[in-house]
C-alpha cells in the first residue's frame, strides 16, 4: 500500500510525467483498437470514399479530443488565457508554450492511428478504388463504363463473386496499397525529421527565454494545484466547524469518533475565513485579482517578526541571571 501511495504522490507531483504516460497509453490504445477493428468496406460506389476516409480521420479526431480532455494543463492554460489582468500581468509566451506542449501531446495518438492505417492500406483502397484510371489495367478494357465502376467499387471486397478471381482486382489493390504505404512511410519520416530538428535545433534559440517560459508554465500548474488543495483543506475544516456547531450537545463524542483537532489548530488553519461570504469573496478575488508574483514583502514581514521577537533568555529575571552566570563561567 505504501508503494502505491509513493507512486501516486510521484505522479501527482510530476504532471509532465503523467501527461507523457497518458500520451503513450492513448497511442497504444489507438494501435490496439485498429488491430481489433473489423474493417468492412461497403463496396458501393456512393459510400466507399466516405467510409474509407471516415475510418482514416474520424478516430484521430476523437483521440485528439481525448488527449485534450485528459490533459489537465489544457484547463490551466485556458484559465490563464481567459482570466482578467488584475494585479498580475499575463505573459503570452508562457501561454504559447503551454499550448504548444498540450498540442504536441494530444497529436501523438492521432498520428499513430493515421500512420498505422496508411501502412495497412485498407482505408485508402476502400476510399479510392473507384477513382482509379481503368485504362491502366487491361482487365477493364472490354467492359462498359457502368460495369467498370461497379467492378472498381468491388475491389476492396475480395470475397465478392464478381471480382473473386479477377487479376485486375488484385492489381488495383496492390497499386493502391503501394501508394498508401508510401504515403504512410513519408508521413512517419517527416514526423521523425521534425522531432529530430526540434530536439537538435533547440540550443540554437534563446535558452534563457525558454527556461523562463518553462519555469512559469510549471509554476502556474503547481500554483493551481496548491490552491485547490488548500481550498479542499479549508472546506473540510469549515464543514467540521459547521457540524460541531450544529451538534453542540454531541461535541465531545463527535471529536472522539471523527476528528481529533484542537480548537486552536482549527481556527489557525481556517485563516480567519469563517463565513460563506468571506469564502465567496476570497474565491472571487483569486479569479479577478491574482496576487502579483512578488513575495519580497511577505519575506520582509517574516524577518521583521523574527527581529521583534525577544530572545528566550530575556523573558524573565531568573532566565537573565542564569544566562549571566553561564557567560561569567
Amino acid at each position: 500500500m505504501d508503494r502505491f501511495r509513493m507512486i501516486f504522490q510521484y505522479f501527482q507531483s510530476n504532471s509532465e510525467s503523467v501527461m507523457n504516460g497518458i500520451c503513450g497509453l492513448l497511442a497504444l490504445a489507438s494501435i490496439k483498437i485498429y488491430t481489433c477493428f473489423d474493417f468492412s468496406c461497403p463496396c458501393l460506389h456512393q459510400y466507399n470514399m466516405a467510409y474509407g476516409l471516415g475510418i482514416l480521420f474520424v478516430p484521430p479526431v476523437a483521440f485528439f479530443l481525448c488527449g485534450l480532455i485528459l490533459n489537465r494543463q489544457s484547463l490551466v492554460m485556458l484559465d490563464e488565457w481567459r482570466r482578467p489582468q488584475g494585479r498580475r500581468r499575463k505573459d503570452p509566451a508562457v501561454i504559447r508554450y503551454m499550448c504548444s506542449s498540450i498540442m504536441q501531446r494530444a497529436m501523438v495518438a492521432p498520428a499513430v492511428w493515421i500512420v498505422v492505417a496508411l501502412l495497412d492500406g485498407k482505408c485508402l483502397i476502400c476510399a479510392f478504388s473507384s477513382s482509379v484510371d481503368p485504362e491502366k489495367f487491361p482487365g477493364f478494357t472490354n467492359s462498359t463504363a457502368e460495369q467498370v465502376q461497379e467492378l472498381l467499387a468491388k475491389v476492396p471486397c475480395k470475397e465478392d463473386e464478381l471480382v473473386e478471381s479477377s487479376t485486375s482486382r488484385r492489381a488495383v489493390s496492390r497499386y493502391l496499397r503501394c501508394w498508401s504505404q508510401a504515403l504512410g512511410w513519408s508521413i512517419l519520416l517527416m514526423l521523425i525529421i521534425a522531432a529530430f530538428l526540434a530536439r537538435w535545433l533547440r540550443p540554437c534559440f534563446n535558452q534563457a527565454a525558454l527556461l523562463q517560459t518553462r519555469h512559469w508554465s510549471n509554476y502556474i500548474d503547481i500554483e493551481q494545484k496548491i490552491f485547490e488543495e488548500t481550498c479542499c483543506e479549508h472546506s473540510r475544516l469549515f464543514a467540521h466547524k459547521c457540524i460541531l456547531h450544529f451538534f453542540e450537545s454531541m461535541r465531545e463524542e463527535i471529536r472522539q469518533h471523527s476528528f481529533d483537532l484542537p480548537k486552536e489548530e482549527e481556527e489557525d488553519l481556517l485563516r480567519g475565513i469563517t463565513h460563506q461570504d468571506q469564502v465567496n469573496k476570497l474565491l472571487k478575488t483569486w479569479y479577478y485579482e491574482k496576487p502579483p508574483l512578488d513575495v519580497s514583502q511577505a519575506t520582509q514581514r517574516h524577518h521583521l517578526g523574527r527581529e521583534r521577537s525577544p530572545p528566550p533568555w530575556t523573558g524573565s529575571p531568573h532566565a537573565q541571571s542564569k544566562f549571566s552566570q553561564h557567560t561569567n563561567v
